[in-house]
């Protein structure tokens, strides 16, 4: 019989208890529901509502069902819907109906609501870990390229010189915003929802903060309903999850780019590469692609999610047994992409002579001129305009700014001198910004030193 069952008088239908069963997907949540169960019996033990031979019965059946689903003996059934009810089934098998005293003062909804939160915490960890890890690469390989210069781009138009390092660096930072949004998550996911019940409390003398204790959690819930009712700790995470695989589709965008033969900047390496089964030259940054693709796939689940939440009246309904597929993939897939990019960063073969090329090319120093006339007193709109006529100048002539004599830079502007020319370098535009997080190597070398730093603090 079910564990509802008494009101009922005819079985399921095959049909509706396939669909309704979760226990496919919800079997990944066990170490999380014998801890909460472990834990609950404990406290039922020291409120009296049980005593101390049936909570060691029922703590030493939960150790052994761990230790079988952790050996994969473990026999899940379809029938027994959820992975709450197989564990309970299995630990009425093996010690009687002791095991039934177990579901005193809980429902499942305050049980799936404390399993998910624990797992989500378990998650944030495992997302935290995988972002300090590609970090950790990209501060590698910025502090192994410090002098190599690239043309930093707007509009994907030469812009401006910056070194290859500086370009690098800046998605450290961004995934450093994400490993902090990820623990702030957490200070929102760690509070108890055991005791809530259904969805009005309990009559039983229970003790929430005892059960929260025993399962690390610093806080307890305030509302019963609300404690049940919500899953925005699970929305909050994947929408961590989709800013960081934002980032890191945008690296992934670069990469890709950077490995075309148009531009030369980075080789994948062969190991985390792939070929084509027709054009024998071919080798593809296939990986990079996936992590940009499987971007969407992130974003897909936090949209189902929103979009299953946001017409549910309070509290419970069955809609919510949608949101562990969502978490569940989006954890998946946002640890496996961090591993693989990290990969990627570690091993990539970087051609700095392509990007400096690239760099003392297509007038990517006209900002200089313009600064150095701003210098000189003119108003700096008056200098971008001066420099503007410079560069249409040179694209006539076919040459470049360093190319021109001095007579004719003086034609554009009596203020030009003999030192303009010691500014017109990539090394020199790199050097001279030496502002706050500018690319001047100095400045550089301070970010990777901050980097390293937060680095060797992060838990």
């Amino acid at each position: 019989m079910k564990a509802w069952g008494g009101r009922f008088t005819s079985s399921v239908d095959p049909r509706a208890e396939g669909f309704t069963s979760s226990i496919s997907f919800d079997r990944r949540l066990y170490k999380q529901d014998i801890a909460g169960s472990i834990a609950h019996a404990r406290m039922l033990e020291a409120r009296g509502i049980i005593d101390s031979g049936d909570m060691e019965r029922i703590v030493s059946g939960l150790k052994e069902i761990l230790r079988e689903i952790d050996e994969g003996v473990f026999e899940f059934r379809t029938a027994d819907e959820d992975i709450h009810l197989n564990i309970e089934r299995r630990l009425v098998e093996k010690i009687g109906e002791t095991g039934g005293k177990l579901h005193t003062a809980r429902s499942r909804n305050d049980q799936v609501a404390v399993d998910t939160r624990l797992y989500t915490l378990d998650s944030i960890e495992t997302v935290k870990s995988g972002i300090a890890g590609l970090q950790t690469s990209i501060v590698a390989r910025a502090k192994e390229h410090l002098g190599a210069i690239m043309p930093g781009y707007t509009h994907l138009q030469r812009a401006q010189p910056v070194l290859f390092s500086h370009h690098l660096m800046a998605y450290f930072w961004m995934l450093l915003r994400d490993y902090r949004r990820f623990s702030d998550c957490g200070t929102r996911t760690a509070v108890s929802p055991l005791g809530a019940g259904a969805l009005a409390g309990t009559t039983h003398d229970i003790d929430p903060e005892m059960t929260a204790g025993e399962l690390g959690l610093p806080s307890v819930f305030d509302n019963s309903v609300d404690a049940v009712a919500d899953r925005d700790y699970i929305i909050e995470f994947i929408s961590s999850c989709a800013l960081l695989m934002m980032h890191l589709s945008r690296m992934c965008e670069e990469l890709v780019v950077w490995s075309s033969a148009e531009f030369g900047f980075i080789e994948m390496h062969d190991s985390f590469a792939t070929g084509s089964s027709i054009m024998p030259q071919k080798k593809n940054p296939d990986v990079a692609e996936l992590i940009r693709g499987k971007t969407g796939r992130v974003y897909g689940d936090l949209v189902a999610l929103l979009t299953t939440m946001k017409g549910l009246p309070l509290a419970y309904h069955s809609d919510m047994q949608e949101d562990k597929e969502r978490l569940f993939d989006a954890v998946d897939t946002a640890a496996s992409c961090l591993g693989v990019c990290a990969g990627m960063i570690d091993t990539m073969k970087v051609n700095k002579e392509r990007m400096e090329d690239f760099a003392a090319a297509g007038f990517i120093n006209a900002t200089e001129v313009a600064d150095y006339l701003a210098g000189r007193g003119i108003p700096f709109r008056k200098a971008h305009e001066v420099t503007g006529r410079i560069v249409r100048y040179c694209i006539d002539k076919g040459i470049s700014i360093s190319d021109m004599s001095l007579g004719e830079l003086k034609r554009f502007s009596a203020e030009f001198a003999e030192d303009v020319y010691e500014l017109l370098s990539p090394e020199s535009c790199v050097s001279r910004r030496k502002t706050r997080g500018g690319t001047a190597p100095e400045r550089v070398r301070e970010q990777i030193e901050s980097a390293e730093k937060i680095l060797a603090s992060m838990p």
